[in-house]
């Protein structure tokens, strides 16, 4: 008997049960769903929810292995520093893939286990369908933390961003936040320590003295609040050889995978294009209208932010992980096609603003975002209301 045929025959024996739901859940996420629209259909496609998730998570995979080979790389280059004059002979080797192997597999592993786990108890405790919605959240919570953070406290976030971000809302398509940054909201609140940009960046890097006093494993936004200098090129800035979350540093990958979404029609160009034209609206009103008029002095502590080349500003952070895997979501994002331009817009131009005026914490990519999550309903309002008073406008004139 295959596979397919034992799950069948398990949804039969179960159904109508309260385990129903999951049951119903593996053989669905395995095989096509066996329920078709009867009448009134407009479109005929093969695909479903689980199909366009699945989508989202193949546009993440070359991410997460990059944030793999980088996790070991960062861990080595922070020892032996030498590492860094030949990037490409010495990043791609089996050393760092396996630090990489157990330091990030576990993050996604916990993250879908803990995840999934919430999700199938509100589904046999309510007695409908698993929902599909936490698995592109179950791969983009582990792209979006430090490399060393503590398993407990990832599946402690996961329930509460699982929990409070979605099911008390109704569960996937209901709710009004991102639920992957409901999670890193958590973490950052609840632990700031952990998530400040310090060490936790590298994992467990120490120099050849047997101390970790003289690594620095800070993320660059966390040099440059600081005023501290890079040495980073902008090759591997816009690479991704840098310290920083698992997903968010190779900008070039990213790009790719914003170029599958947007051709496979499931991510919102508009709304990518918009967050990186605001990001470098507000980078060159810190570039020219603040620098260098010197309004702000080299001592300042926001200065070294500010004097970044608003360009730069586009591939370091988490700001175009943001714009392309969470500013997107078509849950809490707006529907219009107007208000995605200024959806995305707002998003840039916060980020950037959060980002620089928060020397403590040189991120707001997250905040940035969420904050347009709430207000995305309000941007449609408003669209909405405008082509309602235009088209009557437009009446009006016509039987005059």
């Amino acid at each position: 008997m295959s596979l397919k045929e034992k799950l069948h025959n398990l949804k039969e024996k179960y159904k109508g049960t309260k385990m129903a739901p999951a049951f119903n859940a593996f053989h669905t996420f395995l095989y096509l769903p066996n329920e078709v629209t009867h009448g009134g259909t407009h479109i005929k496609a093969a695909d479903d929810l689980k199909r366009t998730m699945n989508t989202v998570i193949m546009s993440l995979i070359p991410v997460l292995i990059f944030g793999m080979f980088n996790a070991g790389y960062q861990h080595y280059a922070a020892i032996d520093s030498s590492l860094r004059a030949d990037v490409l002979a010495n990043f791609f080797t089996w050393d760092n893939l396996w630090i990489g192997i157990i330091k990030v597999l576990p993050l996604v592993i916990v993250s879908y286990a803990v995840g999934l786990g919430v999700e199938f108890i509100f589904a046999i405790i309510k007695g409908h369908e698993v929902e599909e919605g936490y698995l592109v959240t179950g791969m983009l919570v582990p792209l979006i933390v430090p490399v060393d953070t503590p398993l407990w406290m990832l599946a402690v976030a996961v329930v509460f961003g699982v929990v409070i971000g979605k099911e008390v809302f109704g569960g996937t398509g209901m709710n009004i936040l991102n639920p992957a940054l409901t999670i890193r909201a958590f973490l950052f609140f609840a632990y700031p320590t952990w998530m400040s940009g310090d060490k936790v960046w590298v994992h467990d890097a120490v120099n050849r003295a047997g101390t970790a006093d003289a690594i620095s494993g800070e993320t660059i936004l966390g040099s440059y609040a600081q005023n501290l200098p890079v040495d980073y090129s902008t090759w591997d800035k816009f690479m991704g050889f840098i310290p920083g979350s698992v997903g968010e540093t190779s900008t070039f990958l990213i790009l790719l995978g914003a170029a599958f979404l947007i051709f496979t029609k499931i991510g919102s160009w508009r709304i990518i294009l918009s967050t990186f034209i605001g990001a470098a609206v507000m980078g060159m009103i810190f570039n020219y209208g603040i620098v260098d008029t010197g309004v702000i002095s080299e001592s300042s502590k926001f200065y070294g932010l500010m004097s970044t080349d608003w360009w730069e500003h586009l591939m370091i952070g988490g700001l175009a992980f943001g714009a392309v895997y969470m500013a997107t979501d078509p849950v809490t994002a707006s529907q219009t096609n107007k208000g995605k331009w200024f959806y995305g817009f707002l998003i840039g131009f916060i980020s950037i603003m959060i980002r620089v005026f928060n020397p403590a914490y040189p991120e707001g990519v997250f905040l940035a975002i969420l904050l347009m999550n709430v207000f995305a309903p309000t941007i449609d309002h408003y669209v909405v209301q405008a082509n309602v008073k235009k088209r009557l406008k437009r009446a009006t004139v016509k039987t005059a």
